[in-house]
């Protein structure tokens, strides 16, 4: 399984963390909520029970741990940015990975997942 990335630059403007080169990029909770105001697909990669305790307003959800996600990310627009979170930011840096190799050019990945988001004091869902 893959631990937390913690490379979230949390200095970075969201312009300066838009311009990076790399196809995955850690953000920061707050860089994240500025990122999903423009264009592409949030993606929840909890489980089902996890959602019921709340998920980001127009989340996709996905779970990382199902059998089928590699082919369910399939139905994703490869041409649009990738929002992607779960509960603290190991899963969805599995999940960013396998988007990478799935040939998506730009996943953004929620350093300390959802619970970050919370801390933060942003709103979920349920």
């Amino acid at each position: 399984m893959y631990a937390c990335s913690g490379n979230a630059n949390p200095e970075a403007t969201t312009e300066e963390v838009v311009q990076q080169a790399e196809v995955i990029v850690d953000v920061t909770a707050s860089q994240f909520k500025d990122l999903i105001a423009s264009e592409g697909t949030v993606l929840d990669v909890r489980t089902p029970g996890e959602w019921e305790e709340g998920v980001i307003a127009n989340a996709e959800k996905m779970n990382y741990q199902a059998d089928d996600f590699s082919s369910q990310v399939e139905k994703l627009d490869k041409t649009k940015p990738v929002f992607v979170y779960c509960k603290r930011g190991g899963r969805s840096a599995g999940a960013a990975q396998v988007l990478k190799e799935k040939g998506f050019t730009k996943v953004y990945n929620l350093d300390g997942g959802i619970t970050a988001w919370m801390d933060e004091g942003n709103e979920v869902v349920k």
